[in-house]
């Protein structure tokens, strides 16, 4: 599956109840506080010793890359040019790599 559609297929949960703006609003907290139970069970595996379960790690960054698509899809913008995009971005800030310190701006 490629991210367009991913993005086709995770809109058809979208609320149609919700305006434009409240979509992106909801979509936008959804994200941060997705990412904000990825970092829970980070802090848990590191600081508290508990096992860090890839399976539910999975789900989470599941839930954060529909929050993504979700923003994506109330902006009008393909979650597959955002991803080029990046890349592109990349490619131009560390064009030889990952390099300690590195990173053009």
């Amino acid at each position: 599956m490629n991210f367009q559609e991913y993005q086709d297929r995770a809109s058809r949960t979208s609320d149609p109840k919700l305006s434009p703006e409240d979509g992106l609003i909801n979509a936008a907290l959804g994200v941060a506080g997705e990412a904000g139970e990825i970092a829970e069970l980070v802090k848990k595996y590191i600081f508290h010793g508990t096992p860090l379960e890839l399976s539910e790690m999975a789900s989470e960054v599941g839930d954060v890359l529909w929050y993504l698509a979700e923003v994506c899809s109330q902006l009008e913008i393909r979650l597959d040019d955002a991803a080029q995009e990046n890349i592109f971005k990349l490619l131009e800030r560390y064009p030889d790599g990952f390099q300690e310190g590195g990173g053009n701006r």
